[in-house]
């Protein structure tokens, strides 16, 4: 009822219908596939997996091409809609508590090359933009050479500010966990940590820092839950890696009514003179992650934050 919208009533060949869409994209998530083709190959090559698509054994599974047309046609909102729907059966069937969250973050390769960076204020490539500083270096015909020993001595070559994709302006240059610079996008999950459940995805600028698009995240998380557990307390808890702790977002949550489990990093000793609220705040946290409950929810996070970004953006 979600898609039918996107659907004529007749017209040429049989479209691929939306329970059977939705539930590759679940076998691309699960089999960790990462692309459209791996997953019709996937689909096509396993009897067990036409069995959760309910195909007969005379059925042609669809092709990466049919996929690839109806994820573009389905618009992200019905998508959004549909992760609701099936986070309210995860609820229904009992799987989703909805009071302690994990929250991390992990980089994503972007498909876009350095190689065709452009200025945000002209338009210029690379290129185009060091020729230019070369002429007006009093160099009227550079050559590559004059153009790579002018480009050694610039400093903030790859800044999000000056430069951008132009066919993919939400990716931003950034250093990846290897150690290498790319476009890349962030993407940020919040889990149930009693359940395992995933209750909100969030897709955000790769240059932004942690302490800030967890915001977005906890935000996202929490319409979740408050929709499909009308009847819930909402989130209580909150649990992440130490690249979330800052002294301001610990008070925040905990101004809010949010127990954090931030594991923090070594630190010199502070002065709270003046401060008080936010001492009392960073001491709280510090006590939860020491305990025996704390240890075991960091633990937990580990388990179904970590090992899942592994699986389903690395391996």
């Amino acid at each position: 009822q979600l898609c039918t919208r996107f659907y004529a009533p007749k017209m040429g060949r049989p479209s691929l219908i939306p329970g059977i869409y939705f539930r590759l994209l679940m076998i691309g998530y699960f089999e960790g596939l990462d692309s459209e083709r791996g997953i019709a190959w996937r689909t096509a090559d396993s009897l067990a997996l036409r069995t959760f698509l309910g195909l007969e054994i005379t059925d042609t599974p669809p092709e990466h091409s049919t996929i690839s047309r109806t994820r573009r046609l389905i618009d992200v909102e019905t998508h959004q809609a549909v992760f609701t729907w099936v986070l309210q059966r995860i609820a229904d069937a009992g799987l989703l508590k909805g009071k302690t969250i994990g929250i991390d973050a992990t980089t994503l390769e972007a498909n876009a090359a350095l190689r065709s960076i452009v200025r945000r204020d002209t338009g210029d490539s690379y290129q185009e933009f060091l020729t230019k500083l070369a002429k007006e270096s009093g160099i009227q015909t550079p050559t590559r050479e004059d153009l790579a020993r002018l480009d050694r001595k610039r400093a903030k070559k790859g800044s999000n500010e000056d430069w951008t994709h132009p066919y993919d302006p939400d990716a931003r240059i950034t250093k990846m966990k290897d150690g290498s610079t790319h476009f890349a996008h962030k993407t940020e999950n919040a889990v149930d940590l009693e359940t395992g459940a995933v209750v909100g995805v969030t897709l955000q600028p790769a240059d932004t820092g942690d302490t800030t698009t967890m915001i977005e995240t906890l935000i996202t998380a929490s319409g979740q839950v408050e929709t499909v557990l009308p009847q819930s307390e909402g989130i209580k808890e909150v649990v992440a890696d130490k690249g979330y702790y800052s002294t301001e977002r610990i008070a925040d949550m905990d101004q809010i009514g949010l127990r954090s489990y931030v594991s923090e990093p070594k630190q010199r000793r502070r002065r709270w003179r003046g401060n008080e609220e936010a001492q009392a705040a960073v001491y709280g946290n510090r006590r939860r992650i020491r305990g025996k409950r704390g240890k075991a929810l960091l633990r937990r996070r580990g388990e179904l934050l970590e090992r899942p970004f592994a699986h389903l953006y690395q391996t």
